[in-house]
């Protein structure tokens, strides 16, 4: 097994912290408000294993209080490490999860996350997907922040649209490759690309 080093734990982060966390974080929600969107996200160096768009939302979005779900294919004493040292979020099971990170046959199933609650539809978990390519589109969207309609390319689209008919439940979804990433909010209506 591989030894942690400094280089691994501590490096990596943001190199200007404040301009490139407001930049990653403007590019997530973005995405989340115009679902299909690609964007851009730089300036993290996370361990390998994990693209630099996913180890950019984990250094944006998570803190101490964000617990986080590594699944197996990701999970590592580097990523635990350089994660704890970032941003202090801890490592939980699946279903305690406010984000999980993983390739989508990982993480599955969707079902062991929190989807909210009618009082609390805000209190569910963001899967963070790491995907091989975000291109070409596999489904159609339309809903919120989408003019007419979207495309997005999905590991399985009859699971996506399972998620969304519990809305206002369910959970929200980034899909990560590279030093890109896009987003499938619960609100947001999945069609089959014809």
């Amino acid at each position: 097994m591989p030894q942690l080093t400094e280089t691994t734990a501590y490096g990596g982060g943001f190199s200007a912290p404040a301009q490139q966390a407001a930049q990653a974080f403007r590019a997530a929600m973005t995405a989340l408000a115009r679902p299909g969107t690609l964007q851009d996200i730089a300036g993290g160096s996370p361990p390998a294993g994990i693209s630099p768009a996913a180890g950019g939302l984990l250094l944006t979005l998570c803190d101490p209080e964000t617990g986080v779900y590594l699944a197996p294919d990701v999970d590592s004493p580097e990523l635990r490490a350089w994660l704890a040292f970032h941003t202090g979020a801890p490592i939980v099971a699946a279903d305690q999860a406010d984000f999980a990170l993983g390739s989508w046959a990982a993480l599955m199933p969707v079902g062991q996350y929190r989807v909210g609650t009618s009082e609390y539809p805000d209190r569910s978990a963001t899967l963070i997907v790491e995907m091989a390519q975000l291109i070409p589109a596999t489904a159609t969207l339309t809903g919120p922040g989408i003019k007419e309609r979207a495309e997005l390319r999905l590991p399985d689209v009859a699971a996506c649209q399972a998620n969304a008919k519990q809305f206002p439940l369910g959970v929200d979804f980034f899909f990560t490759c590279g030093g890109q990433l896009t987003a499938l909010p619960r609100s947001t209506t999945i069609l089959p690309k014809e």
